[in-house]
């Protein structure tokens, strides 16, 4: 039987997008896809070590028009609780996924957070609810274009994207409160570990393309001391750049 905290969670969920969802068309399916992220947070408790998901994180998966994010052909699949392709080989993240990670970032609403692959902007905008600031990082140009220009249509005013290379971070606006890498690396990217402020969170998938990887939740001690913890195996696009020079 469902918990007190996540009905509750449930309830705010379903009672709570913005006017603007309410007219989309996609209500009652971001409702149902949030059902289904809980059910799962709860099936893999045993690698995640919790059972449940902040409220504030649940509310966001349920107003966020996932829909809006993916190629016209794929939006009668932007619901269900998979990753969807979106070109030049990349995906965007299982709902689960995107919700898992976003919670073990625990993103504060005065924080500021750098995104290491923005794909089709859709984790931007779920950080960009929570958040302060983002900024996002794209190695491929075009996508980088097109969500730059779908975030701003949408509304987001605290997202800044740029083309570049991920794997270098974007020491500009270090250091950052939170960082989410949503392709993997085959370590831990050093000029990632410098630009997390101390007390902050990362959160990264690490292994090589085509084996087993895993998320990993890394958090900087106030004296900069580093500790990670395995999440969860997972599998993720390896990301370009750096890692290979």
């Amino acid at each position: 039987m469902p918990s007190r905290r996540l009905l509750t969670v449930l309830v705010v969920a379903l009672a709570g997008p913005p006017a603007a969802a309410q007219s989309d068309g996609y209500t009652e399916r971001r409702h149902q896809l949030v059902r289904e992220i809980a059910n799962e947070v709860s099936a893999t408790r045993a690698w995640t070590g919790t059972s449940e998901l902040d409220a504030r994180v649940m509310e966001v998966m349920a107003k966020v028009p996932r829909h809006e994010f993916v190629p016209h052909e794929m939006q009668p699949l932007a619901y269900v609780n998979r990753p969807l392709p979106v070109g030049h080989g990349q995906t965007v993240s299982q709902p689960y996924i995107v919700a898992l990670m976003t919670d073990l970032v625990a993103v504060g609403k005065g924080d500021t957070v750098l995104e290491i692959g923005t794909g089709v902007g859709y984790q931007a905008a779920i950080l960009a609810e929570l958040a302060k600031k983002v900024y996002s990082i794209e190695i491929i140009a075009e996508l980088e274009t097109s969500a730059a220009k779908r975030l701003k249509r949408m509304g987001y005013t605290n997202i800044e994207t740029r083309q570049g290379d991920g794997y270098y971070g974007w020491s500009a606006h270090a250091p950052f409160d939170a960082i989410i890498v949503t392709a993997a690396p085959t370590h831990l990217p050093p000029p990632l570990l410098k630009q997390l402020k101390p007390g902050g969170r990362m959160v990264i998938p690490v292994g090589s393309p085509f084996t087993t990887q895993h998320l990993l939740l890394v958090e900087k001690g106030l004296d900069g001391t580093i500790t990670t913890r395995n999440v969860l195996p997972v599998i993720f696009s390896p990301l370009a750049g750096g890692t290979r020079i």
